[in-house]
């Protein structure tokens, strides 16, 4: 796997086993060494107090996150560092386009679950006390009312009143969250 030619976009999987790989004190102190000059596992063991075994078994790991690379010399693998791998930044290796992450995220969830929880048969059956949520209630309410259209403080609260009998809270929090503006007694729907 050439985890280091990996795009933004490519093989998140690939970008996890990297990490994985390099989430033991003895693979991270097998890469020092190796930066240092190529080795072989049977080296490595003698350096490092460990049995070829267990040193086999952490090379396969860093080899298979595409941070070694082996070749062959006479009865030993020799393991080198992949090129570039190190070179990259930690931004660079993590780093994913938003239109990955909205494939496999749900961007709305929160909002949704919120939506559920405070309407049933599209009424408002609480008035959340948390300013986030409140704000994801009032988002949905203010949909019920055209834009660049004037609306009488009347005309605001039958509409309202399908939602939650509360007319004055709701109103009040559509102003407060920036949602709807008052003036001069009329109410209208703030663009965005």
């Amino acid at each position: 796997m050439e985890t280091h030619k990996l795009k933004p976009d490519q093989n998140l999987e690939a970008r996890a086993a990297l990490f994985k790989a390099l989430g033991h004190p003895a693979r991270l102190l097998m890469l020092n060494l190796i930066s240092a000059k190529p080795r072989h596992g049977e080296e490595l063991a003698t350096i490092l107090s460990l049995s070829p075994a267990t040193v086999s078994h952490h090379l396969s790991k860093l080899a298979d996150a595409g941070m070694l690379q082996s070749a062959k010399d006479q009865y030993y693998q020799i393991y080198s560092l992949a090129g570039g791998m190190l070179n990259k930044t930690l931004g660079e290796l993590i780093a994913v386009s938003q239109a990955s992450i909205a494939v496999r995220v749900e961007p709305d969830a929160y909002r949704q679950k919120v939506l559920d929880t405070f309407f049933r048969r599209g009424r408002l059956v609480k008035i959340p006390a948390q300013l986030k949520k409140q704000q994801i209630v009032l988002e949905r309410l203010v949909e019920a009312f055209e834009p660049d259209r004037d609306y009488a403080e009347r005309e605001v609260n039958r509409v309202l009143v399908d939602f939650n009998d509360d007319v004055a809270t709701l109103r009040r929090g559509l102003v407060e969250h920036r949602l709807m503006q008052r003036e001069s007694g009329m109410y209208r729907r703030i663009p965005g």
